[in-house]
């Protein structure tokens, strides 16, 4: 904390013990970054780093380190183990870089470039693994519906859902960077750094003025002004011009460092942006999906639905032939029990009315539109 001017809430982001949304933090001397699994504290000339023996760590670290020994910015991936060996002879990274060029990055700016490199790499590899076990499980559960199925799709989903968020709070820590000009340019520590330097250096040269100029004034004769007129004036207009130099160096320093750091966030809020896209789309293919499902299952619902109104017509048209045998059950006497041949035409009489009352129930079913007969 003493050393990197932290307050103990922006450490707590850091705690492994706990789960904390992605956070960029700008501070006096540091930034604070929270990203997946990297989770340092980068200054203007080191990292510090949390569960430094984790794989994926240390996978930011050898790129780092590759970024930083490369001969300049954007040939990281083609280095030679003859520059790797010399420029690691330098002391410190801050002495193996010179900025010769407008696209020269700061030490802060290329630790926070892997870290977001890494983080948008293993999102969108996540973001790739899953496009490739979805889209096959849909196109099953479209054609042949189950258990198992639907059981897989659920935790697809869940972990669409929880990627997706992961994504969108990158995205919108990046996005929040980008709109905040102040955040911005208080992640410029190598700049700040430089400025407080040469700020120190300057009152120790003026303090080595003054204390020249009163040794002087000892050997003076003694006069009644404690110091020349000339002096105090000189003194005033170097104040002021260093004053105005520094400042006009600062505003103009801000403004580029702004556009440098904001360049760089732009080129991974494309990548993170494309990342929530390829979520998005996945999501909107699993909804699809999912209507397409309701769809066939209200179709089988209405089948079934259909099906049990022919069954409900069918069973009144034997419930008459059960009424007609109640009727004719009865204990009294009629000439028609006489007559051999009168059972037969009385079968034949209510199997007649019977099929004339279901063929008339299917002709309403069907003026009604009630089942596409």
């Amino acid at each position: 904390m003493r050393r990197c001017d932290l307050p103990a809430r922006d450490l707590r982001l850091l705690d492994p013990l706990f789960v904390y949304p992605s956070t960029i933090l700008g501070r006096e001397k540091a930034i604070v970054v929270n990203l997946e699994q990297i989770r340092c504290i980068i200054t203007a000339d080191e990292v510090l780093l949390l569960n430094s023996l984790d794989s994926y760590v240390l996978q930011y670290v050898v790129e780092l380190q590759r970024r930083l020994t490369a001969p300049a910015m954007g040939e990281g991936w083609q280095m030679e183990g003859a520059d790797l060996n010399r420029r690691r002879g330098c002391g410190n990274f801050d002495n193996g870089f010179v900025n010769t060029s407008p696209d020269y990055l700061p030490f802060e700016f290329r630790a926070l470039e892997v870290a977001l490199e890494a983080a948008c790499t293993f999102l969108d590899a996540q973001a790739a693994e899953l496009e490739i076990e979805a889209y096959p499980l849909l196109d099953e559960l479209t054609s042949k519906i189950s258990t198992l199925n639907l059981e897989r799709a659920r935790r697809l989903k869940s972990r669409l859902v929880a990627l997706t968020r992961r994504v969108q709070k990158v995205r919108d820590e990046i996005e929040q960077l980008m709109d905040d000009d102040g955040d911005m340019a208080e992640m410029y520590l190598t700049e700040k750094k430089r400025r407080m330097e040469s700020s120190f250096y300057g009152e120790q040269s003026l303090m080595g003025y003054r204390s020249t100029d009163g040794a002087l004034s000892v050997s003076a004769p003694v006069s009644p002004v404690s110091s020349p007129p000339e002096t105090r004036r000189l003194e005033k207009s170097l104040s002021v011009t260093r004053s105005r130099h520094e400042s006009m160096k600062s505003s103009e320093s801000a403004t580029e460092s702004i556009e440098e750091l904001e360049m760089l966030l732009e080129a991974y809020f494309v990548v993170i942006d494309s990342t929530l896209n390829k979520l998005t789309s996945l999501k909107e293919y699993i909804d699809d999906t999912e209507d397409f499902i309701n769809i066939q299952l209200d179709n089988v619902r209405n089948q079934l639905i259909q099906f049990e109104l022919l069954l409900t017509t069918a069973t009144f048209v034997v419930a008459i032939f059960g009424v007609v045998a109640g009727i004719f059950g009865m204990n009294f006497e009629i000439p028609m029990f006489d007559d051999p041949g009168a059972f037969k035409w009385v079968l034949i009489i209510t199997g007649i009315c019977g099929i004339i009352i279901f063929c008339s129930f299917v002709w309403f079913f069907k003026y009604r539109r009630l089942m596409p007969l």
